[in-house]
């Protein structure tokens, strides 16, 4: 069905990409394109749907593919119509039942005389029946859009689909009928994505890094079990490396100290037996020289070893290199955060619940936020956070520090360098080694800390976060993330749920990720 075979991919800029890719995805089979943030996945997905060429190699495409694009801003001025391509034969459609039944408009349908009919099954089963076809894509929501290049599958019937990260924008209801499909089709399925629930329903991971393309049999369980072994003889290899880079050391050390032993032994016989000025200078040279042979040696040997280590190093996870240190919220458990009783907001003369709201958040706590897309998950964010003013109902708040963290990681100024940003958080005056120590420990090395934060990926930004919080003086007493994971790659997902476990504080959380939700241990469900 598509068959990849020493694939390249430089940008404009003539910068490479990738290069030998090599990729056999066999007619029915379900898959996965998964990888870390910039490893090329989106763009290896384009190169297949013909969005994007290839700089060389051979590329197959057996049959026409359907592409669920990840970002829309492109489709903004179409109509829903022209975007899923159906805009002229619906056109030729109408004109043919006005009586115009010309050679071209019958060319056009090419006997398509249910088209309109498919086209209302599909927005019926993405629940998209109040839209117009001839609506503009650009007043449409993320999660609308995202269900009308889906609804575009039905209406097409393709042999193969591609989808680019098609759960970003989904609530739980759209994910559901979106695992549903996914169960239930018998089209071939080439998916990328860091939707963990969703890569349970597939049969192959493709794993995507700059070594290339390497193919686990299975779902995302299977490949996890996979990878926790291939970590396992990393680390085991690791403790080899650093042991006998060790050894090596010390056997420099000993070697030199016992070679300076024998010139200095050597010397005093010298001097006591009267050797000639310059007989003595030859074999002082000689001694030297034998001595920085001996050294060249080991340091030839040590330089290897230490070449050696990094490279198993720089195989580890991220998260098996990663250090997390963060401090105790100051509060005791189970004190009063925030309180509501029936509270709600209008947007003009319109409540945005029907039933008054009334919670209580006690420090401590896990608590998701659920709700479809315009259930009001945000606004709600905004009242716990004092940034938006309730039409009705009372309001009890503790003084506490809370730390808002949107899908954007906003807080990370883009007009500042990575060391910059890490000094604003820096309140109890750490020095200068100890803040570079702790970037260190999130993975953002010397070669990065004059890097624009402009210019960081989303897991990038996460990690800088985490890092800043770890600098600054306490933890905050309640954390908010608003979609944290929608960015994020797999690696930095489990970087950021292995963050929030060391956390103690309250979370208060707003995610359709129901894998992230389980692993950061929620105990409280408030669903609008």
């Amino acid at each position: 069905m598509v068959l990849l075979q020493q694939i390249a991919y430089q940008h404009p800029n003539k910068d490479r990409l990738f290069e030998n890719l090599n990729l056999a995805v066999q007619t029915h089979y379900k898959t996965a394109i998964i990888g870390n943030n910039g490893s090329g996945k989106s763009t290896l997905l384009k190169l297949i749907a013909g969005k994007l060429r290839p700089a060389s190699g051979q590329l197959s495409v057996e049959s026409e593919p359907y592409y669920v694009p990840q970002q829309f801003g492109q489709y903004n001025d179409l109509t829903i119509a022209e975007a899923l391509q159906i805009a002229e034969k619906l056109r030729a459609l109408n004109q043919i039942l006005q009586g115009n039944v010309s050679d071209e408009n019958l060319e056009i349908l090419n006997d398509d005389w249910a088209i309109e009919e498919r086209c209302e099954s599909a927005l019926r089963q993405w629940q998209l029946l109040e839209l117009d076809l001839e609506q503009k894509l650009e007043s449409l929501s993320g999660g609308q859009k995202t269900k009308v290049f889906l609804a575009g599958i039905s209406i097409h019937q393709p042999e193969l689909i591609l989808m680019d990260e098609p759960t970003n924008h989904l609530d739980l209801a759209g994910r559901s009928l979106l695992y549903d499909f996914i169960r239930t089709t018998s089209s071939t399925l080439l998916v990328v994505s860091h939707d963990r629930k969703l890569l349970q329903l597939l049969d192959t991971m493709y794993e995507l890094s700059q070594s290339g393309i390497r193919t686990y049999g299975g779902n995302y369980e299977f490949y996890t079990e996979q990878k926790a072994i291939e970590q396992q003889a990393l680390q085991s290899e690791l403790q080899h490396a650093e042991k006998s880079l060790k050894k090596a050391k010390e056997k420099e050390r000993e070697t030199l100290e016992r070679q300076q032993k024998l010139d200095s032994r050597g010397k005093k016989k010298q001097d006591k037996a009267g050797v000639a000025r310059i007989m003595m200078n030859t074999m002082r040279n000689n001694a030297e020289n034998s001595t920085a042979k001996v050294k060249s040696m080991h340091s030839d040997k040590i330089e290897g070893l230490s070449g050696d280590l990094q490279q198993v190093r720089s195989k580890l996870s991220g998260l098996d290199q990663m250090q997390f240190g963060f401090q105790e919220s100051g509060l005791h458990k189970g004190k009063v955060l925030f309180k509501a009783n029936d509270l709600n907001v209008s947007y003009g003369k319109t409540n945005l619940w029907e039933r008054p709201l009334s919670i209580q958040i006690n420090s401590g706590e896990r608590i998701a936020i659920h709700g479809s897309n315009g259930s009001g998950k945000t606004s709600l964010l905004k009242v716990i956070l004092g940034e938006l003013q309730p039409e009705s109902g009372s309001i009890q708040r503790t003084g506490s520090t809370i730390v808002y963290i949107d899908q954007d990681y906003s807080l990370i100024d883009p007009s500042k360098t990575v060391y910059e940003q890490a000094l604003e958080f820096n309140t109890t005056s750490l020095l200068e080694h100890e803040v570079k120590i702790r970037l260190n420990r999130f993975l953002f090395g010397q070669e990065t800390w004059d890097k624009s934060c402009s210019n960081l990926s989303g897991g990038e930004r996460m990690r800088l976060l985490l890092c800043c919080l770890t600098i600054s003086t306490a933890a905050p007493d309640m954390l908010i993330l608003d979609e944290p994971t929608n960015n994020l790659d797999i690696q930095n997902s489990e970087i950021l749920t292995a963050a929030i476990n060391q956390y103690h504080g309250t979370i208060l959380v707003v995610s359709h990720d129901e894998i992230f939700l389980e692993q950061i241990q929620i105990d409280q469900r408030i669903n609008l």
